[in-house]
């Protein structure tokens, strides 16, 4: 915790944002950093609760031990704070940046809607660790002798990746696209994590022994069993990227797509790539002087929309079939559970229109061009109100639904058949491997992240890698040290 009385004398104050007018016309993040004093002032706000529910299952996947943190930060103890917190995490200039913070509604001031700032101290902790130089390449004192290789790069794999070299192994994580990061790369735009960040994470696990190989698309570049045959174990951590079917009739206009080619293209544009992306092809779409309509109310429509605002985009409007939540929650009835209420998220507040309890019937279009959509109002059931039919004009729609399991044209092409999946609540098929051990039903393969527990959060992916990196290092060498 911080100071005993901090929670009464502090008011809770969080990063700034620049302006909508200026953030929209770059691709750069737009927070305002808080000086380190007003940041320490934050943390001494965590109060003595009894039971910090932030860090437990309901607050923090990952564990992270925030009021340890928050008391190193209010002592000015930084250099404590950036090791307790990577003995938990090990990307906190991540999650303190895309992490919706779940921690900051388990947080017990948040039944008076003044929870700590939790993830502007968290992130803050992270940046100062690199100002100080204490973000750098901790390699192994020895190596252990075994090999690991590692499929996909995205946050599950890095911190696979990560823990396993340092617990001495020969890790190496096999890329499809040309640089690390996954769809925290390529799917999350700039203006919310800047790549560097991940270019320097890269770096210090470069550092540490990690073999990076990009461009290698497995299981069309290199098969699953050639891997399998060259390492002693193998993990799998490709992601949920098979979008959502939405099955709405006029979804082959030209005009419409699905919202990853959209965001991929971007962010490879911002990254100076060429646009092409291996596993999301499309011609260049430009929201540029159009009329933007965005079906799906998750983070994802929410990137289109910040990403279509910075293009130039006339209007966007949003679509969402679930009823417009409440202003504010019950907190007795949900408390400390993530609750459902009302968030505008920085992307909504530059402009966007929004519709809720909306069914998204026809995409509709003249000589196969998109140019508008035909939606009606819904009930509690999400179905059809007679006489509510009305069309939004739309010159660029994009579908942002969700995903419902791994990618099926490369890995999961070879291996059908072979490994056995599972379809969850959501009905996502999704690899079937338990959260304990890891393993698939392929021997010495594993899987971790979204494409074993359906589409997540940064969070999990995180939690994930960690806790398969500790279950490969515990059936390769007998035991481990690695932290679950």
């Amino acid at each position: 915790m911080g100071k005993v009385t901090g929670f009464l004398e502090i008011d809770r104050q969080v990063q700034k944002y620049q302006p909508a007018s200026d953030r929209i016309r770059h691709f750069r993040e737009f927070t305002l950093p808080m000086s380190d004093k007003e940041v320490e002032k934050q943390a001494a706000r965590c109060m003595d609760c009894g039971i910090p529910f932030c860090h437990g299952p309901t607050g923090c996947p990952i564990h992270n031990q925030i009021p340890d943190w928050n008391d190193l930060v209010y002592n000015g103890d930084w250099d404590s704070a950036i090791r307790n917190l990577h003995s938990t995490n090990n990307f906190p200039e991540f999650t303190g940046r895309i992490c919706p913070a779940p921690c900051e509604e388990a947080c017990t001031l948040n039944l008076e809607d003044i929870p700590v700032a939790i993830k502007t101290v968290e992130e803050a902790i992270a940046d100062k660790a690199y100002e100080t130089g204490h973000i750098r390449p901790y390699p192994p004192e020895k190596k252990t002798g075994k090999r690991v290789a590692v499929i996909g790069s995205g946050p599950a794999g890095m911190a696979a990746a990560q823990q396993l070299g340092r617990a001495g192994h020969d890790v190496h994580v096999y890329e499809r696209e040309s640089r690390p990061g996954g769809l925290m790369r390529y799917g999350i735009p700039d203006f919310k994590i800047e790549k560097h960040y991940i270019d320097r994470r890269i770096e210090q696990m470069q550092g540490e022994g990690v073999s990076f190989h990009c461009g290698v698309n497995v299981g069309v570049d290199k098969p699953v069993a050639e891997l399998l045959a060259e390492h002693d174990a193998v993990l799998y951590c490709g992601g949920s990227e098979t979008p959502r079917p939405a099955n709405i009739p006029g979804d082959d206009l030209s005009g419409v797509y699905d919202a990853m080619p959209y965001l991929v293209q971007q962010n490879r544009r911002v990254g100076g790539e060429p646009i092409q992306s291996v596993a999301w092809p499309s011609h260049p779409i430009i929201a540029g002087g159009q009329h933007v309509v965005v079906v799906g109310g998750g983070d994802t429509a929410s990137d289109c929309i910040g990403t279509a605002f910075r293009q130039g985009a006339v209007r966007v409007t949003q679509l969402d079939i679930r009823p417009q939540p409440p202003e504010k929650e019950d907190k007795l009835a949900v408390w400390p559970y993530w609750a459902t209420k009302m968030r505008t998220s920085s992307s909504q507040a530059e402009g966007a229109e929004r519709e809720f309890q909306v069914a998204t019937l026809e995409f509709i279009g003249e000589d196969g061009q998109l140019t508008g959509v035909r939606c009606c109002e819904v009930d509690e059931k999400r179905k059809p109100i007679a006489g509510t039919e009305f069309v939004i004009r739309a010159d660029l729609a994009f579908i942002a639904i969700g995903f419902a399991g791994p990618a099926n044209d490369s890995v999961m092409k070879e291996l059908d058949g072979e490994i056995k999946m599972v379809t969850d609540s959501r009905r996502s098929r999704n690899v079937e491997a338990d959260d304990r051990v890891y393993r698939t039903s392929i021997d010495r393969l594993y899987a971790a992240g979204d494409v074993r527990r359906g589409q997540s959060l940064v969070v999990w992916a995180i939690r994930e890698g960690r806790q398969a990196a500790r279950a490969i290092d515990e059936a390769l060498m007998g035991s481990s040290v690695l932290p679950r």
